[in-house]
């Protein structure tokens, strides 16, 4: 019996172990990192749809861990109308090559030792795009650009990824409403307040920007309305408090008078 519960312990340990290692495997597959260093990035953060804008990535340490003495270098963007330019530099800050793509996707420049090259600058211009499904919480978003490490062999590892928020006028002027009508709202304990701020989200979120802003001033007056209440409320609540105050002292002050007279008779 203990044998058997011996062979069960170190079977079980056994298939634990099996599990631990190929789930690291598939870590590693799913989400490698680069080594390549990323020393500045110039990106853009919350943009109006259809502006223009050039973003700028500046990658060093090429072919460090693992060492390397050559790779090529992919990447992608939610961006249109895009021109990627890759500029090479050496270990003087000589600049040794400049190459220069259309697309929304960078489908390979080779990075090489033996070329000299030390330091590599990548830009991307292009458009912000169109929004596909509008978003109040979180706020919608795109992604700028990602940029790949693809070694000798075909296994690839991201460097990194750069995202961030874009905004049409309209959508930007109804999420200012919404916002402050809900940290209006936020102040209050009004169900109405609070049903007619989620319907202004729901409006938002299906694109219906005009809605959605009435719907929010409709939510702050409400809560101002029941803030205004709340108040009165409170005003009376005092007022009948000094009411029984006074009475009461009223009472006492009558009650002692009678009992001097009831003395002195």
């Amino acid at each position: 019996m203990l044998d058997s519960l011996s062979n069960y312990s170190k079977y079980i340990a056994t298939v634990v172990g099996i599990l631990f290692v190929v789930f690291c495997a598939v870590t590693a597959i799913v989400t490698p990192t680069s080594a390549v260093a990323v020393d500045t990035a110039d990106m853009v953060r919350d943009e109006r749809v259809g502006t223009q804008h050039t973003v700028s990535v500046t990658l060093t340490d090429l072919y460090e861990e693992p060492p390397l003495e050559s790779w090529t270098l992919t990447g992608s963007t939610a961006l249109v109308d895009v021109t990627w330019t890759i500029i090479q530099y050496d270990q003087t800050g000589a600049q040794i090559d400049q190459q220069s793509y259309d697309g929304q996707r960078l489908t390979g420049t080779r990075i090489a030792a033996v070329d000299g090259t030390n330091r590599v600058i990548v830009r991307v211009a292009g458009t912000i795009p169109r929004i596909e499904s509008f978003s109040y919480d979180p706020k919608q978003s795109f992604r700028v650009v990602s940029l790949t490490q693809t070694r000798t062999g075909g296994s690839s590892s991201v460097i990194d990824i750069w995202t961030a928020t874009h905004s049409t006028e309209q959508s930007a002027s109804a999420r200012e409403e919404l916002t402050t009508a809900r940290e209006t709202v936020s102040t209050v304990d009004s169900d109405r307040a609070k049903q007619t701020i989620q319907n202004a989200i729901d409006a938002y979120n299906g694109g219906e920007f005009a809605l959605a802003t009435r719907l929010a001033s409709e939510a702050e007056e409400a809560a101002k309305q029941a803030q205004q209440s709340n108040q009165m409320f409170q005003y009376v609540l005092y007022a009948l408090s000094g009411i029984v105050v006074i009475g009461g002292a009223s009472g006492i002050v009558y009650w002692r008078r009678q009992q001097r007279t009831e003395d002195k008779l």
